[in-house]
């Protein structure tokens, strides 16, 4: 049997990794002394409240190179392949703990695959996978198809707020508050090496969908492939560019939330969109 592996960045809805058999690893957020396992043992709309009456900035850990080496033992005892789709390595030391795991466990039918990506991004390249599996493909087949697809996966976002850039050290306390003076609304998006990287700025709301609405008409998306809103905490924003998508005849086939791992860095409102370029 092949196994899909997703850690919690990917933002899947546990109800569908039950649903599909997939194996879901947390990765560790902390309020001072409080753990919490995301994705498990807290909501993403809870993470949020936390986040915005907290004063302390959370942390968040990567799964150890013992907690995939646990899962990889099992899988090896039972004859079963693992393709693993892990947050990218430009974030997170998270795909290292598993090429160590799988060199403990000394298994070859583990697949590491980095996606170069979070969130969202990832559960497109993971329900992708799980779809090619039911097809009957191989694990190296799959593999080599969503080595193709990931710098395909693309994402475009508006953040509310600079306050948990600069909380999180991104950026300075000054250049936070001129930008929120100013209303300025980042927009943000996922590099092709996997690290976040900024598409424009701009001022006020209503400017950000604007935006983001051009972003959209002048990409080349691929109908294949599901389109995704996604938002943080608050889904006015999110419901304001669905409206202006939908009258630019792009369907939507759901809404999405981005939990802890990027909602950290990021905060509340945000609004964005993820498809698939042809």
């Amino acid at each position: 049997m092949i196994r899909i592996l997703v850690d919690s960045s990917s933002d899947f809805p546990m109800e569908e990794v039950i649903e599909k058999n997939m194996i879901f690893v947390p990765i560790s957020i902390t309020f001072g002394e409080k753990s919490y396992a995301d994705g498990v043992d807290i909501s993403r709309d809870a993470f949020y409240e936390l986040l915005m009456k907290n004063g302390e900035f959370p942390k968040t850990s990567q799964p150890s190179p013992q907690d995939f080496a646990d899962i990889f033992e099992g899988a090896k005892e039972n004859g079963d392949e693992v393709i693993c789709l892990l947050l990218s390595s430009g974030l997170s030391g998270t795909c290292q703990s598993a090429h160590l795991a799988k060199n403990m466990v000394e298994y070859e039918g583990i697949h590491i695959v980095d996606s170069l990506a979070a969130t969202v991004l990832i559960k497109v390249m993971a329900d992708y996978a799980y779809d090619l599996v039911q097809k009957g493909l191989g694990a190296a087949q799959i593999v080599e198809k969503l080595e193709m697809l990931k710098s395909k996966v693309k994402v475009a976002a508006s953040l509310d707020t600079l306050e948990y850039l600069q909380r999180g050290g991104r950026i300075g306390k000054a250049a936070a508050a001129l930008g929120e003076m100013a209303s300025l609304k980042p927009i943000i998006t996922i590099l092709e090496d996997g690290t976040i990287g900024m598409l424009g700025k701009c001022i006020g709301k209503n400017k950000a969908i604007q935006f983001l609405r051009k972003h959209i008409a002048a990409a080349s998306i691929d109908p294949e492939f599901p389109v995704y809103t996604v938002f943080t905490y608050g889904t006015t924003n999110c419901e304001l560019l669905e409206d202006k998508l939908s009258q630019d005849g792009v369907s939507v086939s759901r809404r999405m939330q981005i939990g802890a791992t990027i909602g950290t860095h990021v905060g509340p409102g945000v609004c964005g969109v993820v498809y698939v370029e042809k």
